[in-house]
Parts: structure tokens; C-alpha cells; sequence
């Protein structure tokens, strides 16, 4: 429907609360399609626990949006889904990604600008710095709660009084990042696992430090020792998220864990030394000057002063000056399946709807495509367009379909995308139009998956513009 008021037309703002990726994202997308937008940041007048900047968009954890292959990865089929959507967290990352393998990774500083800038260009988007401490005013007729894993306590409350659920939460940590010239070369190397390049890189994308056993094992063991911070009262029943695990934790697993995670040693060759390493930290480029590299998988809680000497004894790191070490926050997220219908609204309240972190996806790209997805709903009906999401087949489909009912709401707990999330394939075809017989495994499968979704985005898009051109 259309939105009158006293019998005349009525075309409301868009309020977009949170500007983070998702924040952004959605916000972008509604202007782009003709819709007056007003984005509420409330840095930095309010910061939080893990922000450093007032910019918009900033990364906090990491500067790596994982996996750009759209061909074998469900995140790489997530980046080329958004960028045919025209998703500016895309076109901003391709324009100011660092050398970073297989993965697309940026620098921090020159993303979060470029999409501040372009936001800033668009003549129907107002930012306004401020904090939202309650529930939006009833004048608010269309928002969109984008506020992210560190949502200001009041609004948090506020969303939590509204739903009469108990909002669910769970700790993130951050890695540490290293000045480049402080690395000692002599006993690391550039070298991207099996040589592989990525967007924008050499092949010779991370910097390799080598352990031997023994270094290794005494490694482990002060990460065991080492002092950490402790929670407070309330935080202590609060879980971690599986796929953003402190290094610390990961140790208390098994001392074999970290070499077969962040430090295995496969498809690298330490050009000092003949023997093979019996475990490798990796460094990824952080900025466009490669003057900061962040330690891979190294979130921790350690504090500050024992990440500086248990990490200093890493081969390559001994004299390591850091630019930030790491740190743990708590994130908070709602209970989407049991809150949110398929168009993201809340079921209690239609008029707000949620996207990013705090809908339960886990990552800078879904949090994004979340955003893209809230933005593009909100501008339809707000223009009175009957739309409908992309179908579940597709990357940012089963994404949507996981937090808005998916999953299952007794046992939610935030998601990366995987093909886990996507439906199953009959008769499998690769990407070359081969038909797989039997059971498919591997990159055939993955390969199928991919296929199938951008064929299945393709023709969604092309529905969803043309019912955007409609009069």
C-alpha cells in the first residue's frame, strides 16, 4: 500500500539506527531507490567498547571479508550476490582491498571513508549524530534497527522490554595488529598458502613465522598460563561464537588444536630453513601501505601484558611493536526466528525492522547483506511495491531464511553463511553445465551450489527491478 495521510500522498523517511556495515548498507540501498533516508550514529558522542574512530563503518575485529571465490565458497557467493545488487560495502571493499590470498581484505581506514563519502554524496541521506536511547517515536512510520553487536545499553533495554524476550548474547574477541617494520625477515617470509593469489595479490600475500615443536609447545603452554581477563558476574553464563574463538580457548581444547587451525604449517615453504615448520603464524596486510599486519586467528583475552610477551616469543615477532593488541567484547543479538517475520519486521511492531549482527548472523558480509536486504524491503514498502525475498537457493535467501525462521529459536546461535544454510541439490551440474553423477563432494558440490544461486539471484534481481521501474 501506499502511505497517505488525510487523504493525501504520504511518503515517509526512511530512520536507519547504526552506522555500521549493515547500517550503511541499508541506508544506501533505500536512497538508491528514491527513498528519503535519515542515518543515526551516536559516535561519537556515545562510544563503545571496541570502536576507535567515529567513522562510519568501521571495522572493529578484523580487516578480511574472508573468501572472494563466488565459484567454491558460500561467502564468495555472498560477495558476488551483493556486488550484482550494487552493495556498496562491496564497492567500497574492492576499491581499497590489500594483498590478502584467496581472501578479500581491505584497509580499514580507506573502506570506512570511501563509504562515508559515498553516503555522504547521495542528496536524500542525512546523518545525524546522535544517540537513540528508546524505542523510535511513534512518527518514526519505517526503521530499521541496525545497531550491531554493541547496542547502547538504553536501546537495548528498550528492544528487550518490547519483545518481553531476554535478548541473547555472546563474547567476540580481537587480534592483534603489528607495525610491519618491527617484523624480524631474517626468520619469517612472504608466502600465501600453496602460493595462491587473491584479489589484488602476489601469491606472497602473509607474512609466515615459523615454530619447531618445542617452540610450539612452549607457546601453547604460556597461552595456557598466561593471565586473562576476567568477567564480570553477569557475563559469565554469556558463550563464545564457535567461529571467532580466543586463541587461549583454543589451546584449552588440545595442544594439537591451533596446529589445526590458525597455525597449520600446510602449503607453505620456509625459505631459511629446510625442514618443514611444525606450526606457522600468519600476518595479514591491514593497510593499503602495508605498514600494519594483523595476527590471523589471534583473537584473545589475554591482557595486554601477557599478549606482549607470549607473543614476542614467536619466531619473527621477538621485537614486535604493536599498533593494537587484542581484546574480547560482549556482543549482544535477538532471537530472530521467534521475533522477526521474512521481511526482517518485528511481529509484535511491523514498522521496525532489524538487520546486521544483532539479527544473529556473524560476519562483516552477512551483517551487510542483512542490511542490503532490510534496505531494499523498507524502500518497497514504503513505495508501495509487493515484493518478495530472494528464495532460499540463493546466498543472501538462506541467510535471510536461517534468522527469520530457519533456525531453531529454543537453540539460536549467531551464523556465518555456509551451504549448510542452502537447500539440497537433486541431480548435481557443475559450473561448466557437467552433470555430477552419484553423491557429489568437494568443490563439485560447492561448485553446484554456486551455480544454482546466481542463476536463482539473477532472475530474483531482475524481478525485484523491474517492480522498482514499475509506475
Amino acid at each position: 500500500m501506499t502511505y497517505r495521510t488525510n487523504g493525501a500522498n504520504h511518503i515517509p523517511s526512511l530512520h536507519v539506527i547504526g552506522g555500521g556495515l549493515a547500517g550503511c548498507e541499508a541506508a544506501w540501498q533505500a536512497a538508491k531507490a528514491g527513498v528519503s533516508v535519515i542515518l543515526h550514529e551516536m559516535r561519537p558522542h556515545r562510544q563503545t567498547e571496541a570502536h576507535e574512530t567515529s567513522h562510519l563503518a568501521e571495522m572493529v575485529c578484523s580487516n578480511s571479508f574472508r573468501s572472494d571465490d563466488h565459484q567454491t565458497s558460500a561467502v564468495g557467493l555472498l560477495h558476488e550476490e551483493m556486488r550484482r545488487a550494487g552493495s556498496l560495502i562491496l564497492a567500497a571493499a574492492d576499491a581499497n582491498k590489500v594483498p590478502a590470498g584467496s581472501a578479500l581484505a581491505v584497509d580499514r581506514e580507506g573502506f570506512s571513508r570511501s563509504v562515508e563519502a559515498a553516503l555522504a554524496a547521495l542528496p536524500n541521506v542525512t546523518l545525524q549524530r546522535n544517540e537513540v536511547t528508546g524505542l523510535p517515536p511513534a512518527e518514526w512510520e519505517q526503521v530499521i534497527i541496525a545497531s550491531g553487536p554493541l547496542t547502547s545499553p538504553s536501546l537495548a533495554q528498550a528492544i528487550s522490554g518490547l519483545t518481553g524476550v531476554e535478548s541473547l548474547a555472546f563474547f567476540d574477541a580481537i587480534a592483534p595488529i603489528v607495525h610491519t617494520g618491527s617484523i624480524d625477515m631474517s626468520q619469517a617470509w612472504f608466502q600465501s598458502r600453496y602460493d595462491k593469489p587473491g584479489p589484488g595479490g602476489s601469491g606472497k600475500d602473509y607474512i609466515n613465522c615459523p615454530l619447531d615443536a618445542d617452540q610450539y609447545r612452549a607457546f601453547i603452554e604460556a597461552l595456557l598460563e598466561g593471565e586473562k581477563t576476567q568477567f564480570r558476574e553477569w557475563e559469565r553464563n554469556t558463550p563464545y561464537f564457535e567461529g571467532c574463538l580466543p586463541i587461549e580457548v583454543m589451546a584449552e581444547r588440545g595442544p594439537e588444536t591451533l596446529r589445526y587451525g590458525p597455525m597449520k604449517p600446510v602449503g607453505l615453504t620456509n625459505p631459511h630453513r629446510p625442514e618443514k615448520p611444525y606450526a606457522v603464524v600468519q600476518l595479514r596486510q591491514d593497510n593499503a601501505l602495508g605498514t600494519l599486519y594483523n595476527i590471523v586467528g589471534f583473537q584473545t583475552k589475554l591482557k595486554h601484558g601477557a599478549q606482549s610477551s607470549i607473543f614476542r616469543t614467536i619466531p619473527g615477532l621477538q621485537n614486535a611493536e604493536f599498533a593494537r593488541l587484542g581484546g574480547i567484547h560482549r556482543n549482544t543479538f535477538i532471537n530472530s526466528p521467534r521475533l522477526l517475520d521474512h521481511q526482517l519486521r518485528l511481529k509484535t511492531m511491523p514498522r521496525l525492522r532489524f538487520a546486521g549482527q544483532i539479527t544473529g548472523v556473524e560476519g562483516y558480509v552477512e551483517s551487510a547483506a542483512i542490511g542490503l536486504l532490510a534496505g531494499l524491503l523498507a524502500a518497497a514498502e514504503i513505495q508501495g511495491r509487493d515484493v518478495t525475498p530472494p528464495p532460499v537457493s540463493t546466498a543472501m535467501g538462506a541467510l535471510l531464511h536461517h534468522v527469520t525462521g530457519g533456525a531453531a529459536a529454543d537453540t539460536f546461535q549467531p551464523m556465518n553463511v555456509n551451504f549448510g544454510l542452502f537447500p539440497p541439490i537433486g541431480a548435481l551440474v557443475t559450473p561448466e553445465g557437467k552433470r555430477v553423477r552419484g553423491k557429489a563432494k568437494g568443490p563439485a558440490r560447492k561448485g553446484a551450489f554456486c551455480a544454482r544461486a546466481l542463476t536463482d539471484h539473477e532472475q530474483w534481481l531482475e524481478t525485484f527491478t523491474k517492480s522498482a521501474a514499475a509506475p
